[in-house]
């Protein structure tokens, strides 16, 4: 395919229709859980319907596929961008990570949501695929952690770790959604400060 054609109306329209299909899914399947939407619900939401949607998508499993490996994707090149632009200070590395973190929780709610509930209804090489990411991604803490702590044992670091994703990623679970800009900086601020103390504070302890 040229440049050209990537960027033709046609194939910027059906780019367009992928995207409200993905978008509609993730609210849908976030709100009633995978099993209690129907393909055909999501198309409607998207304003899609009958074989156009098949032209996307060949069932709803590769939505939810395309949705939580598509965020265990995001998630893990976030994290490698940040520990790379952050280089030998691991100080700034970890807040760095919380910060990014921070971004997906409040960005991405309804995501939080799915994969907490839905990840057992993916494929198995999909599943492996996640968890493998999802592994990475730990891992990255881990480094940043024992770097910033030498002496740190990898099974801490680690704890420390699922820890803090577990305070982060209870938020689409605590927080009221629709937060307006003040509400939400104001959330934002305190989970940050409770995940900087509790893994500075777990790490002396270390």
């Amino acid at each position: 395919m040229t440049t050209t054609d990537a960027t033709s109306p046609r194939s910027r329209a059906k780019s367009d229709r992928r995207g409200q299909l993905i978008g509609a899914a993730e609210r849908l399947i976030a709100e009633h859980g995978y099993l209690a939407v129907r393909l055909e619900d999501i198309g409607a939401a998207a304003g899609i319907s009958g074989p156009a949607i098949y032209r996307h998508f060949p069932n709803k499993e590769a939505l939810l596929v395309e949705l939580l490996v598509g965020i265990s994707t995001r998630l893990l090149a976030g994290a490698v961008e940040v520990v790379d632009r952050a280089g030998d200070d691991a100080d700034s590395a970890l807040e760095g990570l919380i910060d990014f973190h921070l971004d997906f929780v409040f960005g991405e709610p309804d995501l939080i949501r799915i994969q907490d509930r839905d990840l057992g209804n993916l494929p198995p090489a999909a599943k492996r695929q996640v968890r493998r990411k999802q592994r990475q991604y730990v891992e990255i803490w881990v480094d940043v952690l024992r770097r910033r702590t030498p002496g740190l044992t990898e099974t801490d670091a680690r704890l420390m770790a699922h820890a803090a994703f577990g305070l982060l990623n209870s938020t689409p679970h605590g927080v009221k959604p629709g937060l307006n800009k003040a509400a939400e900086a104001s959330s934002r601020t305190v989970l940050r400060t409770m995940t900087v103390a509790a893994l500075t504070s777990a790490g002396r302890r270390a």
